[in-house]
């Protein structure tokens, strides 16, 4: 971890140069507005003070011409940093197919952290070099800031959803990471480490945490504990929805809306089954809010994740 005082933060993933250009780019035009702002105004001044001979007759006359190239070349340099900016944010959050999820609890006053493949760490986080990865998060308490300086990258995670962001490191080492939203009266203490590893580095680090079950592994377990396999499973004989093929897939609602499976319609799904319900089943799913903890919902979502490669209605039984 690199020592000193910086004027920015060491940059160590794909976006953070594009994004210390775009951040220069704001800074430089904004210094040349406010001087040639601030240099008017000290040259008018100066020009018509008190009992200078300057002349003061026909300005708008004289003025327009500047008033609109003004007016123009700021607009244009704006939009100019608008599209820029716009085009960044679209690539930040579009998450290239082959993003390694990793699940991120927040928690008063610790990151908890749970890879694919069941290793868990509290306050670290490691990643393989070069590969992107994609943070799935939530908070168990209130409203917490998952940031990491040299990514440029900060996203605020909040209880009762998921929220998601996704980098590429691109440079091995450690870096801080710590919670950018004042959360609580130890607020300080929640930070920790991301370390970047190389390839082989980094299998060699899973391996040594022990083998374990996956998280689709775990969370195929816990289906069938809650019951979710009497009702969704092949052999179920209420008339629910198949989870074959779901995920990613647009799913229509019966109040004529369309969403797209995805994580967070998972979890909506299993702790607030009736806000969204999926066109032609009845609303029979109980709740399992306050009874299914996060970490579990994890598991939970990374099972129906996993059944999205199966073909769409595998498990569909017929409507009544």
């Amino acid at each position: 971890m690199n020592q000193g005082i910086h004027f920015l933060p060491e940059t160590a993933s794909a976006h953070a140069g594009e994004m210390d250009w775009l951040f220069a780019g704001l800074m430089i035009t904004s210094a040349m507005i406010l001087a040639l702002v601030f240099g008017l105004m000290l040259v008018f001044c100066v020009r018509y003070r008190r009992n200078s001979g300057a002349e003061r007759g026909n300005r708008l006359g004289k003025t327009w011409r500047v008033e609109v190239g003004w007016t123009v070349a700021t607009f244009v340099l704006f939009l100019g940093l608008y599209f820029w900016g716009a085009n960044l944010y679209l690539k930040l959050h579009r998450p290239p197919d082959d993003t390694t999820d990793i699940f991120v609890v927040a928690k008063q006053w610790m990151w908890k952290v749970e890879h694919p493949s069941g290793q868990r760490e509290i306050n670290e986080l490691h990643v393989p070099v070069d590969r992107p990865i994609r943070l799935v998060m939530t908070s168990q308490d209130v409203i917490h800031d998952f940031a990491v300086p040299a990514f440029r990258i900060r996203r605020d995670v909040l209880p009762g959803r998921y929220e998601s962001m996704w980098f590429r490191p691109t440079k091995v080492g450690q870096y801080r990471l710590f919670c950018a939203e004042f959360c609580g009266t130890e607020h300080a203490h929640m930070t920790g480490i991301v370390t970047v590893m190389e390839q082989g580095d980094y299998q060699r680090w899973l391996d040594a945490q022990g083998p374990g079950e996956t998280l689709v592994a775990q969370g195929a377990a816990l289906f069938r504990q809650y019951g979710c396999s009497g009702c969704h499973g092949p052999a179920g004989t209420v008339h629910a929805p198949p989870l074959e093929g779901l995920f990613g897939r647009p799913v229509p609602l019966a109040d004529g809306s369309m969403v797209t499976a995805d994580e967070g319609y998972i979890r909506d799904s299993i702790l607030l089954p009736k806000s969204r319900i999926a066109a032609g089943y009845p609303a029979i799913m109980p709740s399992y809010d306050g009874q299914i903890g996060e970490e579990d919902l994890f598991k939970l979502v990374s099972y129906v994740k996993s059944l999205g490669n199966a073909s769409p209605g595998a498990g569909e039984r017929p409507a009544p």
